[in-house]
């Protein structure tokens, strides 16, 4: 499932902290998908929907993420999708997973989740990623600097957390809304470095784990084995993102897994494009070496039953000690996507 490296002093950390599947909480995150043969508003009206469900069955929170220049995902404009959900809800907390900070001046983030927090208090959620999220075309139809390092991201970060601090009012610049304002920040990543700098900085890390299996466990391992209490946070908190795709069964679940291993496939082929209907079986879609592309991003997928979901899920559990599992379900039916979190509620429930 996940690469052998640095196995053993994440084995000893397992060992000492056994985690239970009931007490962890589970959130999801969502891309918005664009349909074939749908409409970015036909993409917003389902992510609300599915907002809204996911509140009743207590998932803990609902994250969107900054795509650009995509044609099946709509949450480009993340902020305003935030806002969009927010307010379409009343309990549960919403929020970036993530935004790409590089894509960005840190005041304008500032203000933009300050509005957020403004509106919706106790809520919103700053997750943080330095990707473009794009590709270098788009990176600079955004004014993105692609000659940058990456150690240009912890000067960002420290700029725009210093933005939502309390100041003396008399600062030449100053985020309002944002100053001031309790709004978690949490750092989001596919590899080791963000891992290593979340731990260094006290943060919640959330790791990609639905589409960079190979590097899981090493990076959780660095980042508790770095992490220093801050005033954020006293241990260290990693949230682990898993894709599920959950049916009445396992061959049901199978064919509804298709559609996000095409839309993978275009990926693949450097055409991407919106999310497909799922097909009976992906034989005839690939060849051998796109397969083994596709299934080696995806290969941490939880896919099938009731039953199946939550052993392979409280295996998922077990081998990361998550503190808190994010979920993505890329489905094209909007009744199967929705049935599917709620059969890994009543998994996690009972």
């Amino acid at each position: 499932m996940v690469a052998e490296t640095g196995l053993q002093p994440f084995i000893a950390y397992r060992l000492l902290f056994m985690k239970s599947l009931k007490n962890t909480p589970l959130s999801i995150l969502d891309l918005s998908p664009i349909l074939v043969g749908g409409t970015p508003a036909d993409a917003f009206h389902r992510s609300l929907d599915l907002a809204q469900r996911a509140e009743k069955l207590g998932y803990n929170r609902y994250w969107l993420a900054e795509h650009h220049s995509m044609p099946g995902i709509a949450s480009a404009a993340t902020s305003v999708v935030i806002a969009y959900v927010a307010g379409g809800t009343s309990k549960i907390r919403v929020g970036s997973g993530g935004i790409m900070l590089p894509n960005h001046a840190p005041l304008v983030i500032a203000e933009q989740f300050g509005t957020l927090a403004s509106l919706y208090p106790g809520r919103i959620d700053l997750g943080l990623g330095r990707a473009p999220g794009s590709n270098q075309a788009t990176a600079r139809a955004l004014r993105r600097d692609i000659s940058e390092d990456g150690n240009e991201f912890p000067r960002q970060l420290n700029e725009l957390r210093a933005f939502l601090q309390p100041t003396d009012g008399e600062a030449q610049v100053q985020a309002i809304p944002g100053e001031g304002l309790d709004i978690p920040i949490w750092l989001l990543g596919s590899s080791s470095y963000s891992a290593q700098l979340a731990g260094h900085l006290g943060l919640p890390f959330a790791f990609a784990g639905q589409f960079s299996p190979d590097y899981m466990l090493t990076a959780l391992n660095l980042y508790r084995e770095t992490f220093r209490p801050s005033a954020n946070l006293d241990k260290p908190y990693a949230m682990v993102g898993v894709n599920i795709f959950a049916a009445d069964s396992d061959e049901e679940a199978q064919r509804l897994a298709t559609s996000q291993q095409q839309m993978h496939l275009g990926l693949v082929r450097g055409k991407p494009g919106k999310l497909p209907p799922p097909v009976e079986n992906m034989d005839s879609s690939w060849l051998p070496h796109e397969r083994v592309s596709v299934e080696s991003m995806l290969r941490a997928s939880i896919i099938g039953n009731a039953a199946t979901v939550k052993e392979k899920l409280n295996q998922f559990l077990e081998t990361t000690q998550a503190d808190e599992i994010i979920i993505n379900t890329m489905v094209f039916d909007h009744a199967a996507r929705a049935r599917s979190y709620e059969i890994v509620a009543d998994v996690w429930q009972s």
